[in-house]
């Protein structure tokens, strides 16, 4: 593994590893999560068709309060959440973006939010950068986590049963 890679994944590793994954997992519960977490809310938008005119396909937008993420809602439901857990890792990470803060472009993007309140925008068309290699890596990382979590769930009435007793019927044999 090149180095560069190994310390993208370090880097990437870290975060994750901070981050409680919601088992079972969704966008919602992550979301959830980290709101709780961040102790701020985390609030999911379709992306503004002006943004995706532009191959924008996510945006992170952090507020003095909040987070908001927008997202690509004409694409399928796999790539949305990609998309949401790229944004992510964005938020993880605090990576600055694009100061669209004042500007008309922020305006015209987000009409019926106050220029003041927002700190800073991060839109992305492009994956050629160090923040956009992490934000990518911890999308894939969290994915390949979710799944790893998923196949470990109990399955079925018993397995539920099982999970909420913290004890496993053969175990009891």
């Amino acid at each position: 593994m090149p180095k560069k890679y190994a310390q993208l994944h370090q880097r990437c590793q870290s975060i994750l590893d901070q981050l409680s994954v919601p088992n079972p997992f969704t966008i919602d519960a992550l979301c959830q999560e980290l709101s709780a977490q961040r102790r701020r809310p985390l609030h999911l938008h379709p992306l503004p068709q002006q943004a995706a005119r532009n191959n924008i396909c996510g945006m992170w937008l952090a507020t003095e309060t909040d987070d908001h993420i927008f997202f690509e809602q004409r694409t399928s439901r796999v790539h949305q959440e990609h998309i949401l857990l790229h944004e992510i890792g964005h938020m993880l990470f605090d990576h600055c973006g694009t100061d669209l803060g004042h500007s008309e472009a922020s305006q015209a993007l987000l009409p019926d939010l106050n220029p003041q309140l927002v700190q800073r925008l991060l839109g992305r068309a492009s994956y050629t950068n160090r923040q956009e290699q992490e934000a990518e890596m911890l999308a894939s990382l969290l994915r390949i986590r979710a799944s790893q979590s998923a196949a470990r769930a109990p399955h079925g009435v018993l397995g539920r049963l099982e999970a909420a007793l913290g004890a496993r019927a053969a175990d009891e044999l």
